[in-house]
């Protein structure tokens, strides 16, 4: 401030300086203006000037002896703890907004932009503290790994993207839809009355193709639908029993939705304690082998035993039909089919060292062929046991090669290079079939029990089954038929060009010890069948 200004005392004329400075000299002025014409006023004022500075003026009565002689007028520059308080105000609006931010993401899948998981708990608990309806809908995408491995995961981003935005529209603003993770959406209906209308909507929209890249793809999708019932409920319990659901959907045919029936959870209490049982019967040597044998319809000799697992528990004998399936699910496959290929090979090893054209075939669960050593262990199996590698045959289905790894298939071919026969079973009711029977690593097919149930007197003409034999052997494969119960089956599949023969005309399946009661059974059964006559 200029020293003369303050020398001469002219407090109209310092009022104007100041003013002139601010950025809004009205409301200085009118401040002034209002303190003059109320000496006992005081006042305490932040200014802005044009310069950037920020000063603080206080303004109070000056009193001489109780009377009021004047005003006193104090100005303070606090320019620097305006912007120190400035940028602790910005600093905390920003993490304000960074937190807010934070809180967004932690609540939203970063893919599809949905809601995830710990926001569908969040929502799921506050719904069900309130006394309308509450549904949740789980659905997971079949085959969805064939888009991943065909496209690449860039397409499939975009397949769950499209997905998501599919969902939404099913849904509408009154529900949330939410990814749980990688190709599994849930959504949260509250106050719904028709949460069957809602999943019909989501299996036919779902349903419908999509492009991908170019390449047009339908989506399949099984959905599991459970709704809060009268009880005290969590979220995790709904989304539990909507789990149960979406596997019984899958196990009904797939593209569709099913309800959560109680005693799904009756047959989950069951399948846990299977499992529990299987796996202490991997580990206290329950899993025993039966072996039925194999009849060389060219020798009428028994040729090949194949292995079959059993579980000895509790006094009685378990078949694979019971728990094979769930040895799959749990992985204890693998560790059942090791043992049972270790045992087939030390109990055989002496039988198939006396003839090289005997065989030994066992079992092998795609879950097994996942594990990129698989064909290495088998190896080291049959070097072991001494078992030649050409007296091995292994059964697979059709369906480890559907969407199978590449690695698989190297497998396979890495085996049948060390002379490891591979044989497809259950032929005829699988995948492919004939269509792609040549371009399948395999040596020989096992016709399904299904087709030659079908033959009754061995008069019957059944161009399928035969078609499917003259199919194989045109493409150089061995033939084996399995499920052989009368001599009049035998005979047609002979006479029509079937390599080998299986059923309980010639045995049923028997542990090690009666392996012998075996082949006498098979030899009696050849011999009855040298008399039946030529199919006609």
């Amino acid at each position: 401030m200029p020293p003369g200004l303050v020398a001469a005392e002219d407090p109209t004329a310092l009022v104007r300086f100041i003013a002139k400075q601010l950025i809004d000299p009205e409301l200085f002025l009118a401040k002034v203006t209002a303190l003059y014409a109320d000496q006992v006023l005081q006042s305490h004022d932040v200014l802005e000037f044009t310069d950037s500075r920020t000063v603080e003026l206080y303004s109070r009565p000056q009193k001489v002896a109780g009377t009021i002689v004047g005003r006193i007028w104090n100005f303070r520059d606090i320019t620097s703890r305006q912007r120190a308080l400035d940028q602790a105000r910005r600093a905390m609006e920003e993490l304000a907004a960074q937190a807010d931010k934070l809180k967004e993401l932690a609540f939203q899948d970063p893919l599809t932009g949905l809601a995830n998981r710990m926001l569908f708990n969040e929502r799921a608990a506050a719904a069900l503290l309130t006394p309308e309806p509450v549904h949740v809908l789980l659905l997971d995408l079949d085959d969805f790994k064939e888009v991943n491995d065909v496209l690449g995961h860039h397409a499939g981003d975009e397949m769950l993207m499209e997905i998501s935005r599919r969902l939404q529209e099913c849904v509408g603003p009154h529900g949330t839809v939410a990814r749980l993770g990688g190709d599994e959406f849930v959504v949260l209906l509250v106050g719904c009355r028709d949460a069957d209308a809602v999943a019909q909507r989501v299996v036919g929209t779902l349903n419908a193709p999509v492009s991908i890249e170019g390449t047009l793809m339908r989506p399949g999708l099984s959905l599991g639908v459970a709704s809060r019932d009268g009880g005290m409920m969590t979220s995790s319990e709904l989304l539990r029993r909507a789990d149960l659901a979406m596997y019984a959907a899958k196990e009904a045919g797939k593209n569709c939705y099913v309800h959560f029936r109680p005693e799904m959870l009756a047959a989950l209490l069951e399948r846990t304690q299977l499992t529990a049982g299987l796996r202490r019967a991997v580990e206290l040597g329950q899993i025993t082998v039966h072996y039925q044998p194999v009849v060389s319809a060219d020798r009428l000799d028994v040729v090949q035993f194949e292995a079959l697992a059993r579980w000895e528990g509790e006094g009685q004998l378990i078949a694979p039909d019971d728990f094979i399936e769930m040895a799959e699910r749990s992985g204890l496959i693998r560790e059942i089919g090791a043992e049972v290929l270790r045992r087939s090979c030390t109990e055989l090893a002496p039988w198939l060292a006396e003839d090289p054209f005997r065989s030994l075939a066992v079992n092998v669960s795609g879950v097994q062929l996942q594990h990129r050593d698989f064909a290495e262990r088998v190896l080291d199996v049959a070097a072991w046991s001494g078992v030649d590698p050409r007296q091995l045959v292994l059964e697979v289905t059709e369906s480890v090669f559907i969407d199978a790894h590449s690695h698989v298939i190297t497998q396979l071919e890495a085996l049948r290079l060390a002379g490891v026969r591979v044989a497809l079973d259950d032929f005829g009711t699988g995948y492919s079939s004939l269509g792609r029977l040549q371009d399948l690593p395999v040596d020989v097919v096992k016709i399904d029990k299904s087709f030659v149930s079908m033959l009754r007197t061995g008069a019957e003409k059944l161009p399928i089954l035969t078609s499917m034999i003259h199919m194989a052997r045109s493409l150089g494969l061995k033939v084996t038929a399995e499920g052989i119960e009368t001599l009049a089956q035998a005979r047609y599949l002979m006479d029509h060009g079937c390599d080998a023969l299986q059923g309980f005309l010639f045995s049923r399946p028997e542990p090690g010890s009666g392996r012998l009661l075996a082949v006498r059974n098979s030899v009696a059964a050849i011999a009855a069948l040298e008399g039946v006559p030529l199919a006609g």
